[in-house]
């Protein structure tokens, strides 16, 4: 969840190293530091922001260095557990991105030998280590540290005696190598140095990489060369930019239509993922977190319906805590970034219990499309705003287009209903389109439900995952609090806490649920809730039931999820605005989480 990047080569690195803690903002953090090699070691760090940490930070000259913005996880945002960290001689700066788990015995152990600790950290019990094992070559001392550490770290760390040099060291947490011209680049996410280069190296787990103007060596953690070819990264900064939009998340929205034609375009050509594995398994399991979890549920209808396939869906951070059934499961895996601690550590739980594993990834090169058996690569482009839009559209699309596939293997769908369901994915953006039409729509029904404390979001088989996300979208933008559940689970609680001051958006499209959702939107109006309902177009019924309807296209059922979730992101946003929130940038959370 924090943010690490690294600097080394001709320029002034506090400016290099600024410019990547701004691009990594969207990551969300609660303080920011930098330490700048220049014959002394200069550290400059506080709680707060970047543009606070700028607007008083020192002239700062030298060409190498670190920077750091931190969420706090042990103890709280304050200029003393801010990064970077030091040793006791302020001889060693180093930033973390993880959780050292044995932090206390290696606190306890290190403070009987007299180093003192400055922070409530578990990143200063590393700095303290590189100090007891430095004897001149700061590569040797990361090693024998790295062996000491339990736990999930990216590490980057600097010491004023070696000039020019960097020592990053990779387990769990992701870091990326950048070259240039006479100058090298470390970071913990791609757009960070993306102003600088496009030749980057993800590390593996377990390596260590040691950079200096002129050369970047990578060894695994007992010291043995790795020999690794650059890739170019196929990522713009136009990406990273808000195009004219207020804020990232809108201008990712309305990305969309281009996000799905992407992927559907991937997904035949399938020059990637070229599935190494059973494409016809007897039953699939799906892990993932937060919105991806919403992802895989709606997932899990799909591939029921077209494939036939029983499917259960586990959140990925509790699957490793499950118990081994006798069944023998196809494992998709998903994750946008492709670094989720949690979904990670489940997908290596499927291959240590013997079963194939597929993973849905938007970032070429991240950890789990290099651990899963298959990937399937959505194609939605950078993602800057915390709350996951285009991503999550994209893995609907990819997932549809992965249960078209198993359908045709298992031969319950035959080759010409295949095509048809292909052509009709092919018309995706261009519904989604409509959708974003009716944006200054959705903008008044936002205005009706700003004022609320408390929300409900209905739907009913593979709508009730919509719900829940759309339950997600707004309280983690807007901050109202907002649940989503089963239309027929009103009656067994929710319905007691139903009121007028209770706005319900229900998802009634037309499909087999239809009848039994006019009826869930009765049981709310009775009880004085106002409803906003979501229903198909040439829907003569539903403006009878419900007080304000969004109509979408008519498509096929098992696509309305994509429809039906663009609206309620809208509705989320809109709202959002509305009430003045940080929408870009959530309070408390973050883009990828990577650590547990």
């Amino acid at each position: 969840m924090c943010g690490i990047i690294g600097y080394t080569g001709n320029r002034q690195a506090r400016d290099v190293i600024l410019s990547g803690l701004k691009r990594l903002e969207y990551r969300g953090y609660d303080s920011a530091g930098l330490a700048i090699g220049n014959g002394s070691l200069n550290i400059f760090k506080d709680k707060g922001d970047l543009d606070h940490l700028m607007g008083i930070i020192p002239v700062m000259r030298g060409k190498f260095g670190i920077g750091h913005t931190r969420w706090a996880t042990h103890g709280p945002p304050m200029k003393n557990n801010s990064h970077p960290m030091q040793d006791c001689k302020g001889e060693i700066a180093l930033v973390h991105n993880g959780i050292i788990e044995n932090n206390m015995a290696l606190r306890e152990e290190l403070m009987k030998r007299g180093h003192v600790f400055r922070s409530e950290t578990d990143t200063e019990v590393v700095a303290h280590l590189l100090e007891e094992f430095y004897d001149g070559n700061l590569e040797q001392a990361m090693r024998k540290t790295v062996a000491r550490l339990q736990g999930s770290y990216a590490l980057a760390a600097i010491h004023v005696k070696e000039n020019g040099k960097i020592v990053g060291a990779r387990n769990i947490s992701p870091l990326v190598v950048g070259a240039g011209k006479r100058e090298n680049f470390l970071a913990s996410d791609v757009p960070a140095i993306l102003d600088y280069t496009e030749r980057m190296i993800y590390l593996l787990d377990g390596e260590i990489v040691t950079l200096t103007r002129e050369s970047v060596k990578i060894t695994d953690f007992n010291g043995k060369e790795i020999k690794r070819n650059w890739q170019r990264i196929d990522m713009t900064l136009e990406g990273a930019e808000k195009g004219g939009y207020d804020h990232f998340m809108l201008k990712e929205i309305f990305e969309q239509p281009e996000a799905i034609q992407d992927t559907i375009i991937g997904a035949n050509l399938n020059a990637e993922s070229g599935y190494s594995i059973d494409m016809a398994p007897d039953n699939v399991k799906i892990i993932a977190c937060g919105t991806s979890y919403h992802a895989g549920y709606v997932g899990k209808y799909m591939l029921e319906e077209l494939a036939r396939i029983p499917t259960t869906v586990d959140l990925a951070s509790e699957y490793r805590f499950s118990s081994i059934t006798s069944s023998n499961p196809l494992v998709i895996g998903i994750s946008q970034s492709g670094e989720t601690t949690d979904t990670l550590s489940a997908i290596r739980t499927a291959q240590k219990r013997g079963f194939d594993t597929m993973a849905i990834v938007n970032i070429v090169g991240s950890t789990m499309t290099r651990e899963a058996d298959s990937v399937f690569f959505t194609r939605a482009g950078l993602e800057v705003g915390v709350a996951a839009t285009k991503t999550y559209i994209t893995q609907l699309v990819a997932l549809l287009s992965i249960s078209i596939k198993m359908g045709v293997a298992k031969e319950h769908l035959s080759i010409d209903e295949a095509r048809h369901l292909a052509n009709e994915m092919r018309k995706l953006p261009k519904h989604v389109r409509s959708v974003l039409d009716q944006s200054d729509r959705i903008f008044e029904l936002a205005e009706l439900v700003s004022g609320a404390r408390s929300m409900f979001f209905l739907g009913r088989n593979l709508n009730y995952p919509v719900a829940l996300e759309g339950a997600l979208k707004m309280k983690e933008i807007s901050y109202i609090h907002a649940e989503g559940y089963p239309g027929g689970e009103l009656k067994h609680g929710p319905l007691a806490l139903v009121t007028e001051e209770t706005p319900v958006v229900a998802i009634a499209v037309k499909d087999q649920t239809y009848e039994k959702m006019l009826g869930n939107i009765g049981e709310v109006s009775a009880r004085g809730a106002t409803v906003i309902a979501i229903g198909t177009e040439g829907d003569r019924e539903l403006d009878k039931y419900a007080d304000h309807v969004i109509y979408i296209p008519k498509v096929p059922p098992l696509f309305t999820p994509i429809l039906t979730s663009v609206v309620l992101q809208l509705l989320a946003y809109h709202t959002a605005n509305i009430l003045g929130c940080e929408i870009d940038k959530p309070r408390h959370l973050a883009k990828s989480v990577t650590v547990e």
